[in-house]
């Protein structure tokens, strides 16, 4: 079964966001390198994994917003971006954002499922 794995937050003002999520829940925000986006630490994490150390807690990250509709989206891993990508398409979703290489970590695409909602699919590369 696949599982929620990571979660994103679009914001038009990245330091206010960010000053208002590390105020408000204590979250660490930083940015990651060469990137135009930003790690949250939102639960304890092993700091050589990068993995949640509690069970079902989950990180996310932070990004500009391109679209002033943009709303949080929830991120699932999967083993087969590409299975995966084909199996939205057969049940009656939609690709909105096609399969991109992340730099050395994975691959991520942004799908909407039958009711509108945007889901985003991540795949990582192999060790």
């Amino acid at each position: 079964m696949d599982s929620v794995s990571h979660f994103e937050i679009p914001a038009d003002d990245i330091e206010r966001a960010r000053e208002f999520y590390q105020s408000i829940f204590g979250w660490q925000i930083s940015k990651l390198p060469d990137m135009d986006y930003y790690w949250i630490n939102a639960t304890d994490t092993d700091h050589e994994t990068g993995i949640p150390k509690e069970p079902g807690a989950i990180n996310g990250g932070m990004l500009r917003k391109m679209d002033p509709r943009a709303i949080p989206t929830i991120v699932i891993t999967v083993e087969s971006l590409d299975e995966r990508l084909k199996q939205v398409v057969e049940a009656g979703g939609s690709v909105t954002v096609p399969k991109m290489e992340i730099g050395k970590h994975g691959f991520y695409a942004l799908v909407s499922d039958t009711e509108g909602n945007n889901i985003g699919l991540w795949q990582n590369k192999p060790k």
